[in-house]
């Protein structure tokens, strides 16, 4: 899984040649502490087809005030480098999948 910042969103993010998954996340958020293994599995189960990262909002402001992140956890995913897909809040793993699978 990509570990996102500030320095490294342009060139692995809006440049990809794949899908992007990002979550928004802070390691004082309980409900995005939950979301992590769901993230997790996700990865795994598009490794070859796309791209997942968190971006730790906290060490990120710029990113995270760039895309208006207000609450958190945050899923954006990016297609050729704009945000095609948003969701706040802990989201059930297979809804999550099926927005990523939508854009492939």
């Amino acid at each position: 899984m990509l570990e996102l910042s500030d320095e490294n969103f342009e060139k692995e993010v809006l440049e990809s040649q794949k899908p992007v998954l990002v979550d928004f996340w802070s390691p004082t958020c309980p409900p995005c502490l939950m979301l992590g293994p769901i993230i997790e599995d996700i990865d795994r189960e598009f490794e070859d087809k796309a791209k997942v990262g968190k971006l730790n909002v906290l060490e990120n402001p710029e990113t995270s005030k760039k895309y208006q992140i207000v609450g958190i956890p945050t899923i954006i995913i990016f297609k050729n480098g704009e945000a095609k897909e948003r969701a706040t809040g802990l989201r059930p793993k297979q809804i999550i999948a099926d927005k990523l699978s939508s854009l492939l």
